[in-house]
């Protein structure tokens, strides 16, 4: 479970303006560190099934919210790729 000191941090990084909380910018950057930490935990823990959906889950909403930003603007996907480091 993400800490909410740590939540709040990513929000502020990554929000494109005040108060913003929605944008797929910080929705990608919370799930990134989210798989982070459950993949930590798997790897410690590596019979735990339902986490591993879990993760396979927001996996998935991750890569569906690159694709929409993709469509959206290049430039912005080209930027949280880069500045989060997913793509080696």
């Amino acid at each position: 479970m993400i800490q909410k000191e740590k939540k709040t941090a990513i929000i502020n990084e990554y929000a494109t303006h005040e108060g913003d909380t929605g944008s797929p910018e910080v929705q990608i950057a919370i799930l990134t560190a989210r798989i982070n930490e459950l993949t930590e935990h798997l790897r410690e823990h590596k019979h735990d099934n339902h986490s591993r959906r879990g993760l396979l889950m927001m996996v998935g909403k991750r890569r569906s919210l690159l694709d929409y930003l993709a469509k959206k603007d290049i430039n912005r996907y080209r930027a949280i790729i880069a500045k989060l480091g997913i793509r080696k």
